[in-house]
């Protein structure tokens, strides 16, 4: 019994795959189908799948032959840090636009600190899917 449950589990983790970068990608790299190789063994923490990967970007850098994780990889960044972006805000019927001054850089969702170029007053708002930075009020 104990020698069949071995044999299972030993078979499941020999078919097991991880995916590793394919060549050296530094931080913030778009990632292309040919960044990346699968191997026959599973990584801890690593992807099983390449397509999880692909269309997303590195968070920090890695190395070619290094095992791609979630944690390293995300969305793509739509505001980078010193680009001049749309500031709104919402409240009721109330909606007022500005210019402001990206303080950092950021992806859809993510909250960033933004200069108002009209009152230079720091404010922090959420990153729109379109690029829009919503701050206060209500959407």
């Amino acid at each position: 019994m104990w020698k069949l449950l071995f044999l299972l589990l030993s078979a499941d983790a020999a078919f097991a795959d991880s995916v590793v970068a394919a060549r050296h990608l530094p931080a913030q790299t778009l990632i292309a189908p040919g960044d990346l190789t699968v191997i026959d063994g599973r990584i801890p923490d690593a992807l099983a799948d390449a397509s999880q990967a692909v269309g997303l970007e590195t968070r920090v850098a890695i190395y070619a032959g290094r095992p791609v994780r979630p944690v390293d990889i995300g969305p793509p960044a739509l505001v980078e840090r010193n680009a001049i972006v749309a500031l709104e805000y919402r409240a009721g019927g109330l909606v007022i636009r500005a210019e402001g001054r990206a303080l950092a850089r950021g992806s859809a969702g993510e909250m960033i600190r933004v200069m108002n170029l009209g009152s230079k007053t720091t404010v922090t708002g959420r990153i729109g899917g379109d690029g829009l930075i919503q701050v206060g009020g209500m959407p």
